[in-house]
């Protein structure tokens, strides 16, 4: 840890810091919303329903409870549709993203992404009403989109390839922590303060961002020959050839989509199911340990000398099971464990896949990292838009129970599909810093018994 700290000394710690802070606060927001808008909405509907049942004449045909659960489950539609559009706007504007960072550096839709972010924060803080919400939360996606794409950039732009591995991991801490600060904070603020404090919060941060971004980050060259229109379709069809990058963003997206299934499925399902329902701080403390599971994942999983492709393989397996077992929770307290296995697979895949996909970009001689990572955010886009959309349609077809069962099979039987990651590089070089290793402890041993020759 001491060298990687020596070696971001010497090429400027801000910029890591600024990369870092970027993802810590797309994350704090992204998550933040999650325990605030089903209650925020479900509150509105029942209130709405409340009034219009005491303006109609003749009994209810309902009681009170039955009335809750039917509101509830008709709530899974209209907020996984809340949700994924801050996911369908981050696809579609992912490949412009990746376009712009070969034309105009990786800084500056860094600079714009953060502006748009914190107009999405002000927007969450006093919007009432759902049109304004899904605003906000589109507007979120496209800040997320150039601060990921043009954030990994910079990041593999500035890291030297044996280091990526336990550096890029080190800046998902920034997604991590902001996944782990989110549902929590979202959760006490709004029950403490009301719907604008957690956001007006989060804007304040992203108004430092930006002004640390405007003093320490300098224009980045651009590699001759990416900015024309010629060279940026060459670059993404050579991608869209590769088959290890497009397995890579395959098994990304497939995990990825394990946790995005849970978001508005969770909330609604302890809500309509334990007796009494969960209170406000509590649908934000339901999903703290698959941010502990993803930060544990992501910090650490670099550290461990295993070849990427197996650990993914294994974070697959701990995701499918995860998934599998969570149906079988009677209470809060017992979805602990699987949400952190399923929190934990998902940081190990990220951690081992997305420095791999750097590396693939420099074994075809090329800097131009912008496709690969607008691909890499692609799949990730993908997983949050179709994941509650989907998962919020599905849970009135199949259950919530059965849901999260074809979820976790999902998981479990694109693993063999990861063997073919397993091209001998990697192996290669593992095998050279071990023989490394071994021939520095073999001149060592040497160099002692010459000592002792000497001496006797």
């Amino acid at each position: 840890m001491t060298n990687l700290m020596l070696h971001l000394r010497e090429n400027n710690v801000f910029v890591f810091v600024i990369v870092y802070l970027s993802f810590l606060l797309d994350n704090v927001l992204l998550t933040v919303v999650v325990p605030i808008i089903p209650d925020y909405l479900f509150s509105n509907v029942l209130n709405v329903t409340v009034i219009e049942e005491s303006n109609r004449l003749g009994p209810a045909s309902l009681s009170p409870l039955q009335r809750k659960y039917e509101t509830l489950e008709n709530e899974n539609g209209p907020l996984g549709a809340l949700l994924a559009s801050k996911a369908f706007v981050q696809l579609a504007f992912t490949p412009l993203i990746g376009y712009l960072t070969g034309v105009v550096g990786c800084n500056i839709p860094l600079l714009i992404g953060s502006c748009n972010m914190l107009l999405a924060a002000i927007l969450f803080a006093y919007g009432n009403s759902y049109r304004l919400l899904v605003l906000a939360r589109a507007l979120h996606g496209s800040s997320s989109a150039a601060i990921a794409v043009s954030g990994m950039c910079i990041l593999a732009k500035n890291l030297p390839k044996e280091l990526r591995v336990k550096l890029m991991p080190l800046s998902f801490g920034g997604i991590a922590l902001g996944v782990l600060i989110g549902y929590p904070l979202g959760g006490a603020a709004y029950q403490l303060f009301g719907k604008p404090a957690p956001f007006l919060f989060i804007g304040f941060f992203v108004s430092l961002n930006i002004v640390l971004q405007v003093l320490y980050l300098k224009d980045d060259q651009v590699e001759e020959g990416s900015s024309t229109i010629k060279g940026n379709y060459t670059e993404w069809v050579r991608l869209l050839k590769d088959k290890q990058t497009l397995l890579a963003t395959f098994v990304i997206c497939i995990c990825t989509s394990s946790m995005a299934v849970l978001e508005p499925c969770v909330p609604m399902w302890l809500l309509a199911h334990l007796n009494p329902p969960p209170s406000r701080w509590q649908l934000g403390a339901i999903f703290i340990p698959d941010s502990i599971g993803y930060f544990v994942g992501s910090h650490f999983t670099g550290l461990l000398p295993v070849l990427p492709w197996r650990i993914s393989l294994s974070a697959m397996v701990l995701t499918g099971l995860s998934c599998c077992a969570l149906p079988l929770v009677n209470s809060i307290s017992q979805l602990a464990l699987p949400h952190f296995g399923v929190g934990l697979g998902v940081g190990a895949v990220d951690a081992a896949l997305v420095p791999l996909l750097a590396n693939f970009v420099d074994r075809k001689g090329s800097t131009q990292y912008g496709p690969v990572y607008a691909l890499q955010q692609a799949s990730v886009a993908v997983a949050y838009s179709f994941g509650p959309l989907l998962g919020g349609q599905a849970v009135h077809v199949f259950g919530f129970p059965w849901l999260m069962r074809i979820v976790g099979f999902l998981n479990l039987l694109i693993c063999p599909l990861l063997l073919e990651l397993d091209n001998g590089e990697e192996k290669k070089m593992l095998l050279l810093n071990q023989s490394t290793s071994y021939s520095t402890l073999d001149s060592t041993s040497m160099d002692e018994q010459e000592g002792d020759n000497f001496s006797s």
